[in-house]
């Protein structure tokens, strides 16, 4: 197996997902679990599903294709497209939606596959990227929702943090629970699913904060890298490296810290500052913008410096390292949420199991 690649420790990952579904568990609440990071694959989904999770969840329905051999329910997270509606209904169990006109294509598509497809209606509660923002057009939907054929309200939902950076709190995640009894108060329906949001809830858990009734959160950074997302706090009893990326050095030189000759724009249009910290021992990594966002990355030698790189290299200075590299050694990083998400969708970085 060659160079760049990321190396996904399934034995962490799987801790992980057990003890943050174990938490969620013991407050009422299912873990839907996030695979979009690792692009669906299987033998990564595999962990989550071994370590409890009660459903899967994607945002691309190309994943959840790749996800149709587990016996677990499957949950479309980006909103429906309706050019995908008849594949949605086919490989999706759920969908969130907030658009009347999507729902009724996949009422559509889901009558004539003799189907009944479950939506949790989506609800904006500040942080202003899906949802129905104002009370009185959710009742409205689900007027119509009822009236539909091959689709089912399985549930309500939200999100939070992802776009406005709204932080989860007692307040706004506890208006689900209100819109709930409210469309059952209205409309004599139980809903399945309460969603109270993505790895920035969690924190609501660990401190005995989550309102009554949430009963489902959708969890991917948490599990892979062991932290909540609303403060960035790390998760007790958790790894963080479940996976990381190596890169094997190509060149071993001694350099000025700046460049010679008049300085203009790089090759994606920024003009760089340097800092002169005189004559440094330089080295280049097989690795690129193209694969990953060089700030996504920290090195596992604290003594690494992270220059910069262009689209196939990165840069970096070793001088202060306690470690004699040479050409050909392999280095090693930690991934952040981003990082995992871009190298694991290049085609050009391998991926090991250990």
């Amino acid at each position: 197996m060659g160079y760049p690649r990321v190396e996904v420790d399934l034995n962490k990952l799987e801790h992980n997902v057990k003890y943050i579904v174990n938490k969620c568990n013991s407050k009422g609440i299912k873990v839907a679990g996030v695979t979009k990071v690792f692009c669906g694959d299987p033998k990564i989904a595999k962990a989550y599903v071994d370590g409890g999770v009660s459903f899967l969840a994607d945002s691309r329905i190309e994943n959840l294709k790749k996800l149709k051999d587990f016996d677990i329910p499957k949950i479309l997270l980006r909103l429906p497209m309706q050019s995908e509606a008849e594949d949605i209904v086919e490989y999706a169990d759920v969908s969130l939606n907030s658009e009347m006109d999507t729902i009724k294509i996949l009422s559509k598509k889901a009558v004539d596959a003799g189907k009944v497809h479950k939506i949790i209606l989506m609800i904006d509660l500040g942080d202003l990227r899906e949802g129905y923002f104002k009370e009185e057009e959710i009742y409205e939907a689900v007027e119509e929702i009822l009236k539909l054929k091959g689709i089912k309200l399985e549930g309500i939902g939200t999100n939070l943090t992802c776009y406005g950076g709204i932080i989860p709190r007692e307040d706004n995640v506890g208006k689900l629970i209100k819109v709930a009894e409210k469309i059952k108060s209205n409309y004599n329906i139980d809903l399945e699913i309460i969603s109270g949001g993505n790895s920035s809830s969690l924190h609501l858990i660990f401190n005995d904060n989550m309102p009554e009734g949430i009963n489902q959160l959708r969890l991917g950074e948490s599990l892979v890298l062991g932290r909540e997302t609303a403060f960035g706090d790390r998760i007790e009893d958790t790894f963080d490296d479940a996976f990381t990326i190596v890169v094997e050095a190509i060149e071993l030189k001694e350099k000025p810290s700046i460049p010679i000759g008049e300085i203009g724009m790089d090759a994606f249009g920024n003009k760089p500052t340097f800092t002169d910290r005189g004559i440094r021992k330089r080295m280049i990594c097989a690795i690129g913008k193209q694969d990953i966002d060089l700030e996504n990355i920290v090195p596992v030698d604290d003594d690494l410096i992270i220059l910069g790189g262009s689209s196939d290299h990165l840069i970096l200075d070793v001088t202060n390292s306690k470690i004699d590299y040479s050409v050909g050694d392999k280095i090693r990083f930690k991934l952040d949420y981003g990082g995992i998400l871009s190298s694991t969708t290049s085609e050009y970085v391998k991926r090991v199991y250990i």
